[in-house]
Formats: C-alpha cells, sequence, structure tokens
C-alpha cells in the first residue's frame, strides 16, 4: 500500500500549523476565567451552532459511521433521526434553566437540589463520558493516518496530542467556537468531495452502487419489530433520544456554548442549527459507506491488504504472517469497516486531494476533542477544585488552573486513545462507553427537574440502584454459563435506556412511598 506523498503532507502540515496560529491569535483575549469558559457571552448564535455540529461531526462520525454503514447497514441512521426529538425537549426546558441559572458549570444546581454528593457523582460521569469521548477520536484520527503514512497509531496519538493542547490552552472557549466554525465547514466539504470521487470512478455510477446496496440490504433501518436484544430501530431510536437528552441537556460542552450566545433565544436557535446541518450531513456519510461497499465488490482484490492490517492488529506483534493470513481470510465486513475509507482515500484519490480529506478528518476530530478538552477543564475547576480544594482564588489563580487542567485531559485522552487500539468499532465502542457512563447522570439530572417532592436520600438510593443495574447491564455477559440465566439479554445500547429509567422512577417511587409513610405515621 502506497503512503501520501509530500504535496499532501504539506497540507496537513500548514492546516495544522493554521490551528497553533489561531490559538495564539485568541490567547491575547484570554485574560480572564469568563473568557477563556464561555467567550464572555459575546459570540453569534449561528457560529455556535455551526460549533456545536462540528463537536457532533466527529472522526467517530467520519470515520466509524462509512465503517459501520460498509459493515453492516444504515440503522446506526436512526441516531440521527432522533435528534429532533431531544432538542425540541432541550430548547424548550433546559436551555433556559441554565441560561437563567448564570452558572458556567452544568452540574452546580444539582448540588444545591441534592447535596454535594450529586454534583460530584455527575462531575465524575462527565468525565468519564468525555475521556471515552476524546479516546476514541483520538483514535480514530490515529487508525486513519497510520494507513496513509506508515506512522505508528501511538506517534500519531502524541503528536495530535500537542498540537490539540497548545491551540485549545492558549485559545480558550472563543478560539474553540471559531476553529470549529472553520472546522465544520472544512470537513462538510471533505465527505461531499468524497462522494464525488467514489460515484465518479465506480463503474456503473450512483445506479450500480444503489443496485448493489439494495441487493445486499445495505439501506435497511434496522427491524421495525419490538425486539430490544438486537439492534433494531427501536433500540437505537431510544438510543439517540436518551443520549441525545444526555448531551443536549448535561455535556458541559454544550451548556458552555448556551452561555456563548446572548440570549435564550439565539442559544436555542443555535442547537436547531446543528439539527439542520447534521441530520442530512450524516446522511451523506451513510451513502459514502454504502458506495465504499459497492466499490469493493467490483474490487474485491483491493480488501486483501485490509483484512490483513485489520487482522494485525488484533494479534500480538510476535505472531507470524502465517497467523495473520489465517485470521484475516475470517473477518467480515463489519470487522474492519473503519479502515475502508483511509484504503480509498490513500489508494484511490489523487494527490492534493488526500491532503484536503485528511484535513477535515483531523478537524473533524480537533473540534470535539477541543471542546472535551476546554469543558472538562472548566468542570474540573469550578465543580472539583473552587468546591473542595480552595474557593477564593484570584482571577489569576483560576486561569493558571484552566490551563494546568486543560493540558491534564489531553494528555489523559491520548492514553485512553493508545488503550483503544484493537477495537472493532470506533463507533460501537463509543456508543457503549457514553451509554455506561451517562445513564446515571441524566436520570438524577431528570429526577431533580421533574420531581419536587424527591429530595438527597431518596435521590441517592435511586442512583446506587440506577448504579447496580448498569453494571449488571454492562458485565452479565462475564457471568458463568452455569448461571447465564443471570445474564442481561437486552441490546448493549439500551444500557442508557434502562439506567436513565431506573433512577428516574426509582426515586420518583421513594418520594411517593415516603410521603404515603409520612401521612399514616
Amino acid at each position: 500500500m502506497k503512503h501520501l506523498p509530500v504535496a499532501d503532507l504539506a497540507i496537513i502540515a500548514f492546516y495544522m500549523l493554521a490551528m497553533i496560529l489561531t490559538g495564539v491569535w485568541f490567547s491575547k483575549k484570554n485574560k480572564n476565567p469568563d473568557q477563556f469558559t464561555k467567550a464572555s457571552g459575546k459570540i453569534p448564535q449561528w457560529a455556535v451552532g455551526i460549533s456545536i455540529y462540528a463537536t457532533f461531526l466527529s472522526s467517530n462520525t467520519f470515520l466509524g459511521v462509512p465503517g459501520k454503514a460498509f459493515g453492516t447497514n444504515w440503522n446506526a441512521f436512526v441516531f440521527s433521526l432522533s435528534m429532533p426529538f431531544a432538542a425540541f425537549i432541550a430548547a424548550k426546558y433546559f436551555i433556559p434553566f441554565y441560561r437563567n441559572s448564570g452558572e458556567v458549570s452544568a452540574y452546580t444546581h444539582l448540588e444545591r437540589r441534592f447535596g454535594a454528593w450529586a454534583r460530584t457523582y455527575a462531575v465524575i460521569c462527565f468525565l468519564l463520558t468525555q475521556l471515552a469521548r476524546m479516546g476514541s477520536v483520538f483514535f480514530g484520527i490515529a487508525l486513519s493516518l497510520q494507513a496513509m503514512t506508515g506512522y505508528s497509531m501511538q506517534t500519531i496519538m502524541i503528536v495530535m496530542g500537542i498540537i490539540i493542547i497548545i491551540y485549545t490552552v492558549l485559545g480558550g472557549m472563543e478560539a474553540v467556537i471559531w476553529t470549529e466554525v472553520a472546522q465544520g465547514i472544512i470537513k462538510t466539504f471533505g465527505a461531499i468531495i468524497i462522494l464525488y470521487f467514489i460515484i465518479s470512478k465506480m463503474p456503473g455510477g450512483m445506479s450500480h452502487i444503489i443496485a448493489i446496496g439494495t441487493a445486499d440490504s445495505k439501506f435497511s433501518l434496522g427491524s421495525f419489530r419490538p425486539n430490544f436484544t438486537a439492534s433494531t430501530f427501536w433500540v437505537i431510536f431510544l438510543y439517540g433520544i436518551f443520549i441525545n437528552l444526555n448531551n443536549f441537556g448535561m455535556d458541559q460542552n454544550y451548556i458552555q456554548r448556551y452561555q456563548a450566545t446572548g440570549s435564550n433565544k439565539e442559544a436555542a436557535k443555535s442547537l436547531w442549527l446543528c439539527i439542520k446541518l447534521y441530520l442530512p450531513v450524516s446522511l451523506l456519510f451513510f451513502i459514502i459507506g454504502s458506495s465504499l461497499y459497492a466499490w469493493y465488490q467490483v474490487h474485491p482484490e483491493m480488501l486483501d491488504a485490509i483484512r490483513l492490517r485489520a487482522a494485525a492488529d488484533r494479534l500480538p506483534a510476535t505472531v507470524s504472517p502465517q497467523e495473520i493470513s489465517a485470521l484475516a481470510q475470517t473477518l467480515q465486513p463489519a470487522d474492519y469497516g473503519d479502515k475502508v475509507l483511509p484504503d480509498f482515500m490513500v489508494n484511490v484519490l489523487p494527490v492534493g486531494i488526500v491532503g484536503i480529506i485528511v484535513s477535515a478528518i483531523l478537524s473533524a476530530a480537533m473540534s470535539t476533542i477541543s471542546s472535551g478538552m476546554n469543558a472538562c477543564a472548566t468542570v474540573f475547576t469550578f465543580d472539583i477544585y473552587k468546591r473542595y480544594v480552595k474557593q477564593d482564588i484570584t482571577s489569576r489563580q483560576t486561569m493558571t488552573l484552566l490551563f494546568v487542567s486543560t493540558f491534564v485531559v489531553g494528555v489523559l485522552a491520548v492514553i485512553t486513545g493508545i488503550a483503544m487500539i484493537g477495537v472493532k468499532s470506533i463507533l460501537d465502542v463509543w456508543w457503549q462507553l457514553s451509554g455506561i457512563f451517562a445513564a446515571g447522570m441524566l436520570g438524577l439530572f431528570l429526577l431533580g427537574i421533574v420531581s419536587h417532592r424527591a429530595k438527597s436520600a431518596e435521590a441517592l438510593i435511586a442512583v446506587i440502584l440506577g448504579v447496580l443495574v448498569i453494571a449488571w447491564m454492562t458485565f452479565s455477559k462475564m457471568i458463568p454459563e452455569q448461571y447465564a440465566w443471570l445474564r442481561s439479554s437486552l441490546n448493549s445500547n439500551m444500557v442508557i435506556v434502562i439506567g436513565t429509567l431506573t433512577i428516574f422512577l426509582a426515586g420518583i417511587f421513594l418520594a411517593f412511598l415516603k410521603k404515603s409513610l409520612q401521612k399514616i405515621v
């Protein structure tokens, strides 16, 4: 397999240098914590909307979605179809709630509602979710660049981590938002360019792609049967609603963007702009995945190298070529889908275009990671350090703490990405981890918003029950065969649904039970 020519590498290097210079430029404005975390609330709503869209459109979408469509079908697109339902709730209830509170942290109100433990629990869930997200994005970058450059995935993650840390630490939220505006545009056009070249080089064009995809059921949204043990339409739809309620209602990345606009109305418009942009573009990536499937059906000889790389990633470095080849023959499209797009780019796209597309993939990753780093630093500073260590610190000390915590989060994200090397699907691992960590956080938040009767004790018991349910659904597959009846039969994407409902309904029931007992006594 050939690697990137000098012209493409120069384009990529120029793009990364531009990101660093952007951070340096905005560092001149970063004089106080309010500017670093909220850009002083002076960003236009359209820019915030594109920024939210760019955060959603990470390398998990750029590489994971085409890989998923290549390996299976369009079932994962149901996630995108669920977004408007979650956005409606967020725009109507969550945005006014946060903006009227005036708090930079999404979790301060949980302490006022249930006590310090609730705030700490939500913060831990958020930080773990973000590390999983940023780690999977770093892994996505390394997966694509390794195939194109030949450098090790560890080296790529470390180099990219250094670049992202520099411009995020220097520029703060304003740099994050404005670079995401540029990145959102770049990666959208990158996707359009990829699809154009696939169709133009495909014998028979789009009609042949549709014929092959239809014959192999590549456009299916999944079964509509009420089956929650498999990845059906309803499982992904429910997962999408719950995870997006968490994204729009509990994720510090989005809360800070709501605060960066001038009014509740502008914040709601920015959220709806994200939905209007993401829905058609996510569909575009599914079309890319199905088109790649058709391309490699016509060019099956190109799959051998992809299978070998996928097999090598799953085996220790000491195994023989014969063992790698034997495993490669057993792999199915779902096992190597994430590697197909990078292979097509480096082997089929013309010189110069590849550099632009790689820059688009990098922009998809960098926007997600930089916003996650800024949000994690904000949460650590205001919800942990200033809450438990030292509250009365100066503005300058707060800025220093934000800089240091941003750096530490970036390092941890790189380490998380390195730990993910060898996973089967970027999208699968991200969905599973986010469902595990976000379920408890969302359930507690909804309980605090909806039930005025539930107090700290009821909420704590409900969270403990919810965590036990989440742990059971996550790890029950490890139960020995003789106790197989104790395993959860539900699809892994149902973790956030069941976990959230357990906490929410248990809290309401316990509050009702307490009130009933008080009446009897």
